[in-house]
C-alpha cells in the first residue's frame, strides 16, 4: 500500500479577525474569515479551499477518466458553488454544486457521448475529496455536454 503524505504550516498572529499565513508546497497564501461571515476577507478561507479542492479533484479525475477512455476531447472547463447554511451562528457547508462543459470534437461518435455523460458521473463519486466528504456535505452535478 502507497501512502501520500501532504503538510501545511499555518501561522495566524491573533484573535477572530486577524489574517495568517498558509504554506503548503505550491499553495501559499494569506487566509482569514470571509468577508460575507464579518471577516476581513483577505487571501482565502477554508470554505473556499474545499470548493478549491472537491472542484479540481473532480476536474482532474475526470480529466483522466476522459484520457483512459481515449475520447475525442476539445475542450473542459468547470466551474462550482458551494453553500453554507448559518442556522443560530453554527456554519455548516451544505451543499457543492459542480457545473462541467464537456466539448468532444466533431467527429464524436453517439456511443463516445454516452460513455462521456457516464464518466462525467462516476469522476464525482470516484474522486477523492468527494469521497471523503460524503456523507457531510452534499454533491450535485449539472453538467453540460456539447
Amino acid at each position: 500500500m502507497a501512502q501520500h503524505h501532504f503538510y501545511l504550516k499555518a501561522d495566524w498572529p491573533g484573535g477572530r479577525n486577524s489574517e495568517g499565513f498558509i504554506d503548503a508546497g505550491n499553495l501559499k497564501t494569506k487566509i482569514s474569515i470571509p468577508t460575507e461571515m464579518d471577516g476581513p476577507g483577505i487571501g482565502t478561507n477554508p470554505d473556499e479551499m474545499l470548493l478549491g479542492a472537491a472542484a479540481t479533484c473532480y476536474i482532474i479525475t475526470l480529466a483522466a477518466m476522459i484520457e483512459r477512455a481515449n475520447l475525442p476531447l476539445k475542450e473542459m472547463a468547470l466551474e462550482s458553488e458551494g453553500i453554507v447554511d448559518v442556522t443560530n451562528g453554527v456554519f455548516t457547508y451544505e451543499k457543492i454544486i459542480h457545473r462541467p462543459t464537456v466539448e468532444l470534437k466533431e467527429n464524436a461518435m453517439e456511443k463516445e457521448y454516452t460513455l462521456l455523460r457516464k464518466l462525467v458521473h462516476k469522476a464525482e463519486t470516484s474522486c477523492m475529496i468527494s469521497r471523503a466528504i460524503r456523507g457531510n456535505v452534499e454533491l450535485e452535478l449539472e453538467e453540460t455536454i456539447l
